[in-house]
């Protein structure tokens, strides 16, 4: 991810975390109890906006932060070994935290509307 992609995700995930409350958003608290019914919903295939592509992506995040193994090891270039892992972070952080507002979003309209259509 180059630096200005990091500051960007950086500075949008700030954004969220604390102008939410006043934008009417849902607070990270809600986007946090979201993510398993939205993980449910999206098994039980009811949200199908959340793509399996991108659920490998999160899992593959994830396993890389907490993986001793890492890209840049912090032992032999250690500010490129913490920032590849603090962009990962950042990158993790942003992209949960706007799938969860979509769903939050979906499950606010209700499950029967699909892209502003009422299916009967």
């Amino acid at each position: 991810m180059r630096k200005s992609n990091r500051a960007a995700a950086g500075a949008a995930a700030w954004k969220m975390v604390y102008d939410n409350t006043q934008q009417g958003k849902p607070s990270v608290a809600a986007r946090v109890k979201a993510l398993p019914r939205m993980l449910g919903a999206r098994m039980r295939g009811q949200y199908q906006e959340l793509s399996t592509s991108k659920i490998v992506l999160f899992l593959v995040a994830l396993a890389y932060i907490v993986s001793p193994i890492d890209l840049v090891p912090e032992l032999f270039i250690p500010i490129f070994g913490v920032a590849d892992d603090v962009g990962i972070v950042v990158w993790l952080t942003a992209a949960l935290l706007g799938e969860t507002e979509r769903f939050l979003h979906w499950e606010r309209i209700g499950a029967d509307h699909i892209e502003g259509e009422v299916v009967s």
